[in-house]
């Protein structure tokens, strides 16, 4: 077999690898959990014009889910929650965002976010915490739906 056919293979195999270890490591409660402040952090980081807290946020948001060990069980509601995440996205094939239920909190939650970030840079606190809020809230109820779905094809 020639190289070029080879590297294809290759380089799937290791995609592979990543995505493993990024959802065994991010499917801890620990790493789950200490993302959810992260949102906002970022629209505080944007109204204060903090660009190193901003920075840092950042550094955190991508490093977050190597950090921590996989979990050793599937008990802590936010591993089911990453765990469902990952069988909605690979398994079930579907979208994170839409206009179908579930995504449509995602999709929501996101328009949400959108609208805090953009009212940290307004520099108007209210429309910031709302925005914030409700891109949470929003992402936690998708969050809920998955796992009691998760939960229901497992047999839970």
């Amino acid at each position: 077999m020639c190289a070029a056919a080879e590297a294809p293979s290759m380089m799937s195999g290791i995609t592979e690898q990543f995505d493993e270890r990024f959802w065994a490591r991010h499917s801890n409660p620990k790493s789950g959990w200490t993302r959810i402040p992260l949102g906002a952090l970022i629209v505080y980081a944007i109204y204060r014009r903090s660009w190193r807290l901003l920075g840092a946020a950042l550094v955190w948001t991508v490093v977050n889910p190597f950090l921590f060990p996989p979990p050793e069980t599937e008990d802590a509601w936010m591993t089911r929650a990453v765990l469902a995440e990952q069988w909605w996205i690979e398994e079930e094939t579907n979208r994170t965002v839409g206009l179908g239920h579930p995504n449509v909190y995602n999709t929501v939650g996101a328009l949400g976010f959108v609208y805090a970030l953009y009212a940290a840079w307004r520099q108007s606190p209210g429309g910031a915490t709302l925005g914030v809020a409700v891109s949470v809230g929003l992402k936690l109820w998708w969050l809920q739906v998955l796992v009691e779905r998760y939960d229901h094809q497992a047999g839970r």
